[in-house]
C-alpha cells in the first residue's frame, strides 16, 4: 500500500500527502481570474504498468496504486496538507471503552459502477478474501490486527472468514482487533480496504479483465504493455473529479516519459528522470511547471537474514558505513534527497533523525575494519528493478562499496515482478532494494509493521526479542501517553540500528513536472497526480 514496502518506490497508501517545493516561476499572479475548468477534458499520465490485475488486495506497487486509487474509495481519508482523518464512504465509527471493537457506519446511497450497491457485506467480504492465505494476494498483512487474522493465514488453512468481522446490516459492521490499537483507524484509508462487488466473487476473471470499483473513475480499458483508461464516474456519491477522462500510459521509462511531457503528449510525469536533475536542468526545461514533493518515505536496502552468509552483524553494519549517502544525494539526485541516519522520514511525528548515528555514518577505515572481521569472502551483490531511476544510485552505491571495502559489488537488475515475488516468498539470496511508504503519519509504522519478528512486511526476517518488547510497550503507551511511546519506539529504533537489517539511505523527495495545460497540480505520495485536484484550462 504503499504504507507499504514500496519497492517501485513500498508501498501502499496514497493518502498521506506530503509538501511540495515548487519552482518559483509556478507561482506568478495575473490580474485576470482563472478561466473556468474544462470539465470534458482528457489527460495523460505517464506511469508504471501494474504488475497484477487490478485488484486492491493484490496491488502494492506503485503503478497499480493510482489506479485503484482512482477506481475505488475506502472508509476514510486523510486531509491533504494536514493529515487529519476524515470521513469517505464511512458516515461515522466509534472505538469500544476496551479500544478493541470498531463499529463502521456507511453513508448511503453508494453504488459500484456496475449499479449495485455498497453495503457492509462488500466490505467484509472483501476484507475476509485479501486475508484469507489461500487467496494469495500481496496486502494480506495490512489485516493482521483484526481477531481471527492467524487462523486464515495458517497453511492449508480451509478458514476463509476473520472471526473479528460481522455484519450489523447492510450499513454498518464491526471489527475486532486482537488488541486494543490506537492506529488502526488510521489504516482504514489504504485502497487495500476498499470494498468489493458481488460481482467479483461470482467471476473472478471477468472482473479482472473488467474491474468494477466505487470510487470517481471508472474502468474503461486496458491494452498490456501500453495503457489504462478511465472515465469519470457521473454518479459517484463524493466529490466529482474535474476532468472526464484519464488514460495512464507505460513506455520505455522515464527518459521517454519527459520526453513526451516536454511536447504535452503527456501531461504529467510522477518523477523526472536522472539526467534532467544535474544543475536543475529540469526546472529550467519546464520552467513554471515542476515541483518537489516531500513524501513521507524512505529507501533501504534489506538484508535476507534467512540467508547465513549475512548472520554477521559486523558485515551488515561495514555495508552501511561504506556508503556515503551525502555524496549520491548531492550527485546523483542533485540534493533533492536527503541523507539519513535512522529509520523514519523527516517530517514524521513522533520521530527524529540520528537513531542510527554511527553506523549510517561514511566512515571508511571503520568499515573496511568491520568488513575484514566479518571475514565475507564476496562478492556483494545488490538486486533492484533498473526502472524509475533506480540504476543510477544503486550502481553508484556499489562503486562506493567496491571502493570502500576493497571487495567486488555487483548490481543484479530484475524486473519489479521478480523483485517483488522473491521478496514476498523469502527467496533473495542478496542485498535487495526496498523502501517504505507511510499509511499514516506515526513512526509507529514505520517500525512495528517491518521490524517486529513474524511482522506481514519483516521482509528480511529480523528478529530481536529486546525490540519486540520495546515495541509492544510503545503500542501500549500509544493510545494514552504518545510521548511515552514515541520514548520507546526511539529506543526500539536504536536497537534495530545496531543490529542493521536492514540499510537505511535516504528520503524520497521526488520532482515531477506537468504540461502547459495543467492547473491545481499536487500529487499522492506514491508520486500519482491527485485526479481529484487537477484541472484543465
Amino acid at each position: 500500500m504503499v504504507g507499504a514496502l514500496v519497492v517501485a518506490l513500498g508501498g501502499c497508501s496514497t493518502t498521506v500527502a506530503g509538501t511540495a517545493s515548487v519552482d518559483p516561476a509556478a507561482t506568478t499572479t495575473t490580474s485576470r481570474p482563472p478561466a473556468p475548468a474544462n470539465l470534458n477534458a482528457a489527460i495523460t499520465v505517464w506511469g508504471t504498468e501494474p504488475d497484477n490485475p487490478l485488484v486492491p488486495g493484490n496491488t502494492t506497487d506503485p503503478g497499480g496504486q493510482q489506479i485503484i486509487d482512482a477506481l475505488f474509495t475506502g472508509l476514510v481519508e486523510q486531509e491533504p496538507g494536514t493529515n487529519e482523518i476524515k470521513p469517505a464512504h464511512a458516515q461515522s465509527w466509534e472505538v469500544g471503552a476496551d479500544g478493541k471493537r470498531l463499529t463502521i457506519k456507511l453513508k448511503p446511497g453508494w453504488r459500484f459502477h456496475d449499479g449495485t450497491p455498497v453495503t457492509a457485506k462488500n466490505y467484509v467480504d472483501a476484507w475476509n478474501f485479501t486475508a484469507a492465505a489461500a487467496n494469495g494476494q500481496q496486502g494480506a498483512g495490512y489485516f493482521e490486527q483484526i481477531a481471527g487474522y492467524p487462523e486464515v493465514r495458517a497453511p492449508g488453512s480451509a478458514v476463509r472468514e476473520m472471526a473479528g468481522l460481522k455484519v450489523v446490516d447492510d450499513s454498518t459492521f464491526t471489527v475486532d482487533l486482537a488488541q486494543p490499537s490506537a492506529t488502526f483507524v488510521k489504516l482504514l484509508g489504504d485502497p487495500l480496504f476498499s470494498p468489493l462487488p458481488d460481482a467479483f466473487f461470482k467471476d473472478r476473471a471477468s472482473f479482472e479483465l473488467k474491474p468494477v470499483g466505487n470510487g470517481p473513475f471508472q474502468f474503461v480499458s486496458r491494452v498490456p504493455g501500453s495503457e489504462v483508461v478511465l472515465a469519470r464516474f457521473e454518479q459517484y456519491s463524493g466529490p466529482k473529479p474535474k476532468v472526464r477522462q484519464v488514460r495512464f500510459r507505460f513506455g520505455a521509462g522515464q527518459e521517454a516519459g519527459y520526453a513526451s511531457l516536454m511536447t504535452n503528449e503527456v501531461d504529467f510525469i510522477g518523477e523526472i528522470p536522472p539526467s534532467k536533475l544535474a544543475g536543475g536542468r529540469y526546472k529550467t526545461e519546464l520552467r513554471g511547471r515542476s515541483a518537489s514533493a516531500d513524501r513521507l518515505a524512505n529507501q533501504t536496502l534489506v538484508f535476507p537474514l534467512y540467508d547465513p552468509k549475512f548472520a554477521n552483524p559486523d558485515l551488515r553494519r561495514a555495508i552501511s558505513m561504506a556508503i556515503d549517502r551525502k555524496k549520491i544525494t548531492e550527485t546523483v539526485f542533485a540534493g533533492d534527497r536527503k541523507p539519513l541516519k535512522g529509520y523514519g522520514a523527516p517530517g514524521l511525528p513522533g520521530w527524529t533523525d540520528g537513531a542510527c548515528a554511527e553506523y549510517c555514518e561514511y566512515n571508511p577505515t571503520k568499515a573496511k575494519e568491520l568488513f575484514q572481521r566479518s571475514g565475507f569472502a564476496g562478492p556483494i551483490e545488490l538486486i533492484s528493478n533498473a526502472q524509475s531511476g533506480h540504476k543510477e544510485w544503486v550502481e553508484a552505491v556499489c562503486n562506493q562499496i567496491r571502493n570502500t571495502l576493497g571487495a567486488d559489488c555487483v548490481f543484479k537488475p530484475v524486473e519489479i515482478r521478480e523483485l517483488l515475488e522473491k521478496k514476498n516468498a523469502k527467496q533473495h539470496t542478496a542485498i535487495f532494494r526496498s523502501g517504505w511508504q507511510a499509511d499514516y503519519p506515526d513512526v509507529q509504522n514505520f517500525l512495528t509493521p517491518i521490524y517486529r519478528t513474524g511482522a506481514p512486511f519483516n521482509d528480511g526476517r529480523y528478529t530481536n526479542p529486546a525490540v519486540d518488547q520495546k515495541l509492544a510497550a510503545a503500542e501500549a503507551a500509544h493510545g494514552t501517553n504518545p510521548s511515552e511511546a514515541y520514548r520507546l519506539y526511539r529506543e526500539a529504533e536504536q536497537l534495530i540500528a545496531a543490529d542493521m537489517p536492514v540499510i537505511p539511505l535516504w528520503n524520497n523527495a521526488t520532482p515531477h513536472g506537468w504540461s502547459t495545460r495543467l492547473r491545481k497540480v499536487r500529487v499522492t505520495p506514491v508520486l500519482g497526480l491527485d485526479l481529484m485536484a487537477v484541472e484543465v484550462e
